[in-house]
């Protein structure tokens, strides 16, 4: 995303990152207009993340490397060791020059992400009692000087990690029952009929969060429907629910007819549950596989493959 102010959500463009510039740990940008995509214990230094123009790689130095976050300002380079209270500061990212270490503010030292300018520092912070997520600026991570905070534009929040779990509600997964079926007699039966279920992605609920935003146009796909995955695959931090749905049927929501041929025991009862996804109140994703149980609580086993730990942090 591509944003001229993050406070009134202007001129919000959405572009493709080249593929030499896809799969970065860390993203920041210099005053100079480059870019460094940093992987590992390597980074890439370019003039443009779409064309991958000027592209320099370089080893890190030793002390600038296991960051948790990095950023630029005023011509350096900022390597936050969070875990640690403390972060660097260097002219270098390659070199083990120049370089001074000091300890994070308190203030500063909570932030989910972390940006710079030319002369400011910004963090993100954790959503607050009321459920509002803010960026805080600040002249200085150590002492915390002139430092106040800005609220994200709603069109902005829906783009960050974890924004559809503030703007549309926490995110949920669950079983859901969609039919029970009886056997009210004492003697067995034979129960052969159709099943009408909802199943895919219900891009109508989510395609608002797009509206205000210029989307390129060689992003293949949905990219609600890439948000809303992505979402979901996150940890608890940002509000997902560390699950991978990319094997899922992601094609726009169609109601769909199934047979189902069961023997009912006498009295007896199945339950037909279907796995849904969402965001507040609203099933966004209705997952193709439905389980049948004798028990009328919802199943415990999750239909999908937990995230990968480097693909939810």
């Amino acid at each position: 995303m591509k944003c001229r102010d993050f406070n009134k959500g202007s001129d919000i463009k959405i572009k493709e990152l080249h593929p030499a510039c896809q799969h970065g740990d860390h993203y920041l940008g210099d005053v100079k207009g480059y870019f460094y995509i940093i992987k590992g214990n390597t980074y890439r230094k370019v003039s443009s993340l779409i064309t991958d123009d000027n592209a320099e790689v370089k080893e890190l130095s030793q002390k600038c490397q296991g960051g948790d976050f990095y950023l630029s300002a005023n011509d350096r380079f900022f390597i936050i060791f969070q875990k640690k209270g403390h972060f660097l500061v260097t002219f270098n990212l390659s070199e083990d020059g120049e370089m001074k270490e000091y300890p994070l503010h308190a203030d500063s030292s909570h932030g989910l992400y972390y940006w710079g300018t030319v002369k400011q520092g910004y963090l993100v912070k954790p959503t607050d009692d009321w459920g509002s997520i803010k960026y805080y600026s600040t002249t200085s991570f150590q002492k915390d000087e002139n430092s106040y905070s800005i609220s994200f534009h709603r069109d902005v929040i829906n783009f960050l990690p974890g924004g559809l779990t503030i703007t549309r509600g926490p995110s949920f997964a669950m079983w859901e029952s969609i039919k029970t079926i009886h056997n009210d007699s004492s003697t067995p039966i034979e129960w052969n009929k159709k099943i009408v279920r909802k199943e895919g992605y219900a891009k109508e609920k989510m395609s608002s969060i797009e509206e205000n935003w210029e989307v390129s146009a060689s992003l293949s796909g949905d990219i609600t429907a890439l948000i809303v995955k992505v979402q979901l695959g996150l940890n608890a931090k940002y509000g997902g629910k560390s699950i991978d749905t990319s094997q899922e049927s992601w094609t726009l929501a169609t109601e769909e007819e199934e047979t189902i041929n069961l023997t009912l025991k006498p009295k007896g009862k199945i339950f037909v549950w279907q796995f849904k996804l969402g965001f507040g109140r609203e099933p966004v994703l209705f997952c193709r596989d439905l389980k049948f149980d004798h028990s009328a609580e919802p199943p415990t086993q999750l239909p999908f493959p937990p995230m990968k730990p480097e693909n939810s942090k």
